[in-house]
């Protein structure tokens, strides 16, 4: 089977989310199972893409409204992520360092989405699947099957993936002229509350609609920020499969950014070490639980909460605990964040901007992550988490629900903690939960510890899962 997934980030080439993670992933673990599967992506102006050799692979050109534009495809030539890469080049739009954020950025993604499905188009042979992931490349279900020029696509099956549901790249009716000529008939697939919505149009079009948790699927049926009957309708089709992690990358035993690698065996040394050299690096006291929160400083996470949060846990626990922020993201939350940094010296530490290898030397340093995640349409960081040896603190919605329990499950089954409101109280109470468990109970966490890492999230399954669904 050939599967093409069309996605706006595959780590390590671009990333902003979990998104990226997801792609970087899942087309390996497609093609270890004995598929090819084959990632097309914008050629944003990336390290990545100046560290490596590529080859031109196409040329060609396409409308964008009454504006002819040129683009180029290139090819990473020596399958190094696992699968075959390819870069789509549209100067003026795509050619630019971030992936998103631009005043344009519905001209760079429609000129993205119209190049692939013309080149798509223009393809000797068809692949078996075009597996689409977010609004970023919503449209091309609709383009595939009711706008003119691209026949040769119509019988080719398509799969869209929402990563997150809260962002669906609506625009007015005014920008129907950028879109390729189509059936006038066929508008309603494009429509949505008065507005083109391409995430909606995504789900009415593709054969198949997949979200990254089962848990989440279920929840776009009642909060789906404004699409809730639309998934509602359309559930005979719609299907969560739960993300994966990649286990050759996030391996505590082999991975190359830590201090001290470590196992399940040597965990309690493996952490200790690695918390050491990261007290020593920020000005924190290795003998203290760490707590860390590694993510994007937006409502989603609830991140606004955390300074209020951090405030009332150091002074109940009378500064017997260390906290360490990674993100970036809303400005107030990124100075109330930073101004804790004076105020707890040797307590508390925070980076405001992305640090792939930061992140994983704090899974391996850390006791718990926080996740008071409003929205976690899956969550990968409590995957990673629990490889790590590193208990989530998480709350109780999408993804998070399927894949942690808490520790204070019947008979101490669980392994991480568990509460019900994005709030400062129920954060806070779930720190002190935290805090009695380290202290008074460090035999039942070190249990839990062993069990997290011995749980199998890796990819295997999920691509499997995947797999099972282009059959259907």
């Amino acid at each position: 089977m050939e599967i093409i997934h069309v996605s706006a980030e595959c780590y390590p080439v671009a990333k902003a989310g979990g998104l990226g993670d997801v792609v970087g992933a899942l087309p390996k673990y497609q093609t270890k199972l004995g598929h090819v599967a084959k990632v097309v992506m914008p050629m944003y102006r990336t390290k990545f893409l100046y560290d490596n050799d590529w080859e031109l692979v196409h040329e060609g050109g396409a409308w964008l409204g009454g504006t002819w534009f040129k683009y180029a495809v290139i090819k990473e030539k020596t399958n190094k992520l696992g699968f075959d890469l390819y870069l789509v080049d549209v100067n003026g739009l795509l050619d630019r360092e971030k992936i998103y954020g631009y005043d344009d950025d519905t001209e760079r993604f429609l000129s993205f989405q119209i190049a692939v499905v013309s080149w798509l188009n223009e393809w000797g042979h068809m692949p078996d699947v075009v597996h689409v992931h977010d609004y970023h490349a919503g449209l091309i279900p609709f383009f595939m099957k009711y706008a003119y020029g691209f026949e040769n696509l119509r019988s080719v099956t398509t799969v869209l993936t929402i990563h997150n549901a809260q962002y669906q790249g609506w625009m007015g009716w005014n920008k129907r002229h950028l879109l390729p000529a189509f059936d006038d008939w066929k508008s309603g697939m494009l429509d949505w509350a008065d507005m083109i919505n391409p995430l909606a149009s995504g789900v009415k079009c593709a054969d198949k609609v997949t979200t990254v948790s089962p848990s989440y699927m279920e929840e776009l049926r009642f909060a789906a920020n404004g699409l809730e009957s639309l998934f509602e309708y359309e559930r005979g089709k719609c299907v969560g499969i739960l993300n994966g992690i990649d286990n050759e990358v996030w391996n505590p035993a082999k991975d190359p950014l830590l201090h001290t690698k470590y196992s399940a065996k040597t965990v309690v040394k493996g952490k200790k070490a690695n918390k050491e050299a990261l007290a020593a690096q920020y000005n924190l006291d290795p003998k203290k639980p760490l707590f860390v929160f590694i993510g994007r400083l937006v409502g989603e996470k609830a991140a606004e909460i955390l300074p209020g949060s951090i405030d009332q846990s150091m002074t109940m626990h009378e500064q017997r605990l260390n906290f360490m922020m990674l993100g970036s993201g809303e400005t107030r939350v990124e100075a109330a964040l930073q101004s804790l940094v004076d105020k707890y010296p040797g307590n508390y530490a925070c980076y405001i901007g992305y640090n792939e290898q930061l992140a994983h030397q704090l899974y391996a340093a850390a006791d718990f992550l926080l996740m008071p995640s409003r929205v976690e349409p899956c969550g990968l960081n409590q995957m990673y988490a629990l490889r790590y040896g590193t208990v989530p603190m998480v709350r109780n919605t999408g993804g998070l629900r399927d894949t942690v329990i808490d520790i204070g499950a019947p008979n101490f089954e669980g392994f991480g903690l568990v509460f019900n409101e994005a709030t400062a109280w129920d954060l806070n109470e779930s720190i002190n939960r935290a805090m009695g468990w380290y202290y008074e109970k460090p035999d039942i966490l070190q249990a839990a510890r062993k069990k997290m890492m011995a749980i199998d999230h890796s990819w295997e399954s999920s691509a499997g899962a995947y797999l099972n669904l282009y059959a259907q």
